[in-house]
């Protein structure tokens, strides 16, 4: 696994978009033929990505957002990311 630094930036791969879908109430990564749900923790952290905020700066508005602790908040991220980027959902 790719694993992304608090200085990239990433965004969503062409053909893929975070989407609520009304019918079922759920946050989906919307994919070419397919769909991935996504929990509470996922939606709040793609929210924020456009391919051009550093992950660092989504970290510090996340701790302050749900005043957790900056160190837990930024394993969370860059693990999601990281993860999104491996499975080629996200790009730099």
């Amino acid at each position: 696994m790719t694993t992304l630094t608090e200085q990239d930036s990433p965004g969503f791969s062409r053909g893929y978009r975070l989407q609520h879908d009304k019918i079922r109430s759920q946050w989906l990564i919307q994919a070419p033929e397919r769909a991935l749900f996504a929990d509470d923790i996922a939606v709040a952290i793609l929210q924020e990505l456009d391919g051009r905020t550093p992950i660092s700066t989504i970290i510090d508005r996340l701790s302050a957002r749900y005043h957790a602790p900056r160190e837990r908040i930024a394993e969370d991220v860059l693990t999601l990311l990281s993860d999104l980027y491996t499975k080629k959902i996200l790009r730099l």
